[in-house]
């Protein structure tokens, strides 16, 4: 059975070891890793194939640097750059810089939520399941708002219009399965659609992209 691996990127060692603690209580299977420091972290998504991560931006690039903003939104791009699936948990009090990456974020394939540092754990914990699942979650500032792209649109039409699956909107739109399911994640965010228990997200989705005159 594949243990799913999980790295913690953050200098501030109660911080650290709290989120680890929280999610091997949420995880039990997992094997989570952690790192102080963006060249440690670069390292660990390289050598053991991590799945997600949960990274603060403020961050050292080595162990005789001091912590920066920068150096985070340096190490997000550089792994959003090699590993395009990876799942990722931005969890700061720097949100904001979080627009220099705006189209790295836009191109990301994998799940990307950002939850800010002074929220409850449980919070994170939801970011942390969304990422996992592929959604995307990402500041008001980040959003394209309703400026989506005419794949998305066409997405919409076949989905909803035509009343299409997944499998058959590929096949007509000549891509992946993937693709579509990249292009749901796209919709939902700009849309502000996000999972919650006990709705099914297809169906809000739905009703939102009616309320705001994308589909007839």
């Amino acid at each position: 059975m594949y243990q799913m691996k999980i790295l913690i990127i953050d200098d501030h060692e109660l911080i650290r070891y709290a989120t680890i603690n929280i999610l091997r209580q949420q995880y039990p299977e997992a094997e989570i890793f952690q790192a102080q420091t963006s060249l440690e972290a670069i390292n660990q998504v390289k050598n053991l194939r991590i799945d997600l991560i949960v990274i603060d931006l403020v961050i050292p690039e080595n162990r005789e640097s001091s912590p920066r903003s920068d150096t985070g939104i340096q190490l997000l791009k550089t792994l959003m750059q090699h590993y395009p699936t990876l799942n990722i948990v931005v969890q700061s009090s720097y949100l904001r810089s979080l627009l220099q990456l705006k189209q790295a974020i836009s191109d990301h394939e994998g799940g990307f939520t950002v939850v800010d540092k002074s929220l409850p754990m449980d919070e994170m914990l939801t970011k942390v399941e969304w990422a996992i699942k592929g959604v995307i979650y990402t500041p008001r500032e980040i959003r394209s708002g309703l400026e989506v792209k005419p794949e998305w649109l066409k997405v919409l039409h076949l989905a909803f219009n035509e009343g299409l699956q997944d499998m058959t909107i590929a096949q007509r739109m000549n891509v992946q399965t993937r693709a579509v399911r990249y292009y749901w994640t796209k919709i939902q965010d700009a849309l502000e659609v996000y999972p919650v228990p006990g709705q099914n997200l297809r169906i809000q989705t739905h009703i939102r992209a009616r309320e705001q005159g994308l589909i007839n």
